[in-house]
């Protein structure tokens, strides 16, 4: 039997206050000065994969809709291109939004589970506030482990390809040596 799935949005819904504190954030200013063009949506190379579309989001967000936007993956898919910031004709910095609202996102623990992308925001986060730095190899395997573990498993081969140089050219081989230099 098909689910139905409701798409109305009710006044019930919203969030009183949730636009204005993301206007509020240094870049997200202009937000209220969105006239619903679209261009955003045009212009965004990752647009067809989004569950809403940029302009969408602007739209919910100015409406209050906070639950229905930071559960959403849109955020999450933004490239940070700034296409659509170049293009808006009103120079809303739409890219500075969806920063805000991850932030928001990550902060509030409402972010889709298992997807990688927030995942990897708040483990890069962790490691630079514990250590000053990253190891790519540390928050790679905390990336798999807590994304998707079965992944590891899949990835072996790769790992140990790259490292002992066994058919993809040796692309770690000769790590420890002068720098820019890869024996063959």
């Amino acid at each position: 039997m098909m689910e139905i799935k409701r798409t109305i949005k009710y006044e019930a819904d919203r969030v009183r206050g949730f636009a204005q504190e993301i206007m509020s954030v240094s870049g997200c200013e202009q937000l209220k000065s969105c006239i619903q063009c679209g261009t955003c949506s045009g212009t965004c190379p990752l647009s067809i994969y989004m569950d809403f579309s940029p302009r969408q989001v602007m739209a919910l967000v100015r409406a209050d809709f906070k639950n229905e936007v930071l559960s959403s993956r849109t955020v999450w898919l933004c490239a940070s291109c700034y296409a659509c910031t170049v293009e808006c004709p009103r120079q809303i910095r739409i890219t500075d939004i969806m920063y805000a609202l991850k932030q928001r996102a990550i902060k509030e623990g409402v972010y889709p589970k298992r997807f990688p992308i927030p995942i990897l925001a708040k483990e890069f986060s962790k490691m630079v506030r514990s250590k000053g730095r990253i190891t790519e190899t540390l928050l790679v395997m905390r990336l798999f482990l807590k994304a998707n573990w079965r992944a590891v498993f899949q990835s072996w081969r790769l790992g140990l390809g790259l490292r002992l140089g066994l058919g993809l050219r040796g692309r770690l081989q000769g790590l420890g040596d002068e720098p820019g230099i890869v024996r063959r």
